[in-house]
């Protein structure tokens, strides 16, 4: 099966929600295949700026191809849970005018057979955004306790059957190394007692492990503690999830900050003197209809966007 292309989600609504100005500078936490970062960098002057993070090298690859001989443009290899840390090298922190966050994993990455994200495609069994460090899905595979893949498979996929599949799991690899994402699927949909209309039955898990394997929960728990200090009085924040779970953190993170200092029940106190961290910056935003004809996977998404009050 050909490669789908690449469709950004939400490219028009999450790059109006950073605000861009010309002499800005923003952070693209999440570079992928540059679809946000070029129409950033089309709305910034000769004064602006854009850092891109990603972890994937095959995205690092795709920016210095794109943005070669751009001085405005800055790329690192990494994931956003560094981001205070890169914004001091380049000296940033504090004066980022917004940072776009756009969870999850990308379209060239499902679609390559050989990464082991997709059970749509056998390919060995890795998940692993960056290649060159960490353990693979199928080394995790081989040594995890039962209980522990069990707690994996219902923490970070919300999958009922998690003992089950555990279980089938631990037997299979008994008799055979699990090393492809198609033998991976096979003993899922075995294990698997109901078959939903429409949804093959490894999604659940194969999402849960690729969110383990890359510590996307922790990354963006760990991203969301240093926007504060990195986002300019007047800085944006627009995160873009794809599941319940990243979405109810952001949703949490930024809910959290717009309220304020926590008095005790009953004291008369002002919105000002709350001390509010962040401003919400409307409803969360979902795609069209017409989007999600074009791009089926943008079904899920949802941007919610706040502000550093000046």
């Amino acid at each position: 099966m050909a490669a789908q292309a690449h469709q950004t989600v939400l490219l028009q609504e999450a790059v109006a929600a950073l605000n861009i100005t010309a002499s800005g500078c923003y952070v693209d936490g999440t570079f992928g295949r540059g679809g946000h970062s070029q129409l950033i960098m089309q709305a910034l002057g000769p004064e602006g700026c854009l850092l891109a993070i990603d972890k994937d090298l095959a995205a690092i690859e795709s920016g210095h191809h794109l943005f070669a001989n751009d001085s405005r443009f800055l790329i690192e290899q990494g994931s956003f849970a560094m981001l205070r840390q890169l914004t001091d090298r380049h000296h940033l922190t504090g004066k980022v005018d917004g940072l776009l966050l756009d969870l999850g994993v990308s379209s060239p990455q499902l679609d390559s057979a050989e990464r082991g994200f997709s059970f749509m495609h056998d390919g060995p069994l890795d998940m692993r955004m960056d290649t060159t460090s960490g353990m693979s899905a199928a080394e995790w595979l081989t040594q995890a306790e039962e209980r522990e893949i069990a707690q994996v498979l219902k923490t970070y996929g919300e999958e009922r059957f998690a003992k089950r599949i555990a279980r089938a799991i631990v037997a299979a690899r008994q008799e055979a190394a699990i090393e492809t994402t198609g033998q991976l699927a096979a003993i899922i949909a075995q294990a698997n007692p109901v078959k939903e209309p429409g949804r093959n039955p490894a999604t659940r898990s194969f999402q849960a492990i690729r969110i383990f394997i890359n510590r996307e929960l922790d990354d963006l728990r760990d991203c969301l503690d240093q926007v504060l200090q990195v986002l300019a009085p007047g800085g944006r924040l627009a995160v873009i999830s794809f599941h319940s779970l990243e979405d109810r953190i952001v949703k949490r993170f930024m809910r959290d900050h717009a309220r304020g200092d926590d008095f005790p029940a009953g004291v008369p106190v002002t919105q000002d003197q709350l001390q509010p961290r962040l401003k919400l910056m409307g409803k969360a935003i979902r795609p069209s209809a017409s989007e999600i004809d074009l791009n089926p996977r943008a079904r899920s998404a949802v941007l919610r966007i706040a502000e550093r009050p000046l």
